[in-house]
């Protein structure tokens, strides 16, 4: 009888220890486990529309009530530090360059032959009228290292399903969003992403689709920046061109280059 007896002491306390390591790793590993996963599916996605280096010919709507103006352009960047942005028309501004070097952007104005420094409390200005930052386009705030990321959950966009995942700024990031919620699908493509401010108040939406084969990967090629409370407005994007991973030198990316790129 002392045997069984011990013996059901035994289970019960072991029982009791295996509950207790459940709690423990279900409110320490797995969301530990959840954020790494978060953090690799938007690396994937940075991947896929950047590259090691790109080239892209754009073409940028800027919708207004009452008027709608369009910008083309040519960039090329390389890894997350180096980009390049050529306006191509209209004619008005064609000529205009926009460099990024790390954390410092440079505008070169052909017209008035000045090269211009963005300071980096300009970086959430618009850009060129648009409802794109200057941050939007050239990137210097990083979604990977500037940010906490969580899987949030599945969800669908236009009938695929996709992960759900937020982004919370980590303290003095160098950013001015105080969340970020973002859709990637399956195949590592955005397909809509909310921008809050810090008091948590939606300000622009982004709807990403038009899916096509552009070079070696099939990405969306339309992107809609929408304001939340400014009814009529938007921006578009659509990329014409894009190739991936041809060989672009760091010295591409100067201001000396700036003044004869095409």
């Amino acid at each position: 009888m002392r045997s069984v007896k011990n013996s059901k002491i035994r289970s019960k306390c072991f029982l009791r220890w295996m509950i207790a390591w459940a709690i423990l790793f279900h409110s320490v590993s797995i969301p530990d486990v959840l954020g790494q996963e978060a953090e690799e599916i938007i690396r994937e996605v940075d991947k896929k529309m950047r590259g090691e280096t790109s080239y892209q010919e754009l073409e940028m709507k800027i919708v207004r009530p009452e008027w709608e103006r369009s910008v083309s352009m040519k960039s090329w960047s390389k890894g997350s530090d180096l980009a390049l942005i050529y306006i191509t028309a209209p004619a008005k501004e064609k000529g205009q360059v926009f460099l990024k070097r790390d954390t410092e952007m440079w505008n070169w104005v052909p017209s008035i032959e000045r090269m211009i420094k963005i300071p980096p409390s300009m970086m959430m200005q618009s850009w060129m009228g648009s409802d794109f930052t200057n941050d939007d386009l050239v990137r210097e705030s990083s979604i990977i290292k500037d940010y906490f990321h969580k899987l949030a959950g599945e969800d669908e966009v236009d009938g695929d399903e996709c992960w759900k995942i937020e982004l919370t700024p980590k303290e003095d990031a160098p950013v001015v969003w105080g969340k970020i919620l973002a859709w990637i699908d399956k195949d590592y493509n955005q397909r809509k992403v909310e921008y809050y401010d810090e008091d948590g108040y939606l300000v622009n939406t982004m709807f990403l689709t038009d899916i096509k084969q552009m070079d070696d990967r099939k990405m969306p090629t339309h992107w809609e920046m929408i304001p939340s409370e400014e009814e009529g407005k938007k921006t578009v994007i659509n990329v014409l061109l894009a190739k991936f991973n041809n060989t672009i030198e760091d010295s591409y990316f100067s201001q000396q280059n700036m003044r004869r790129v095409r």
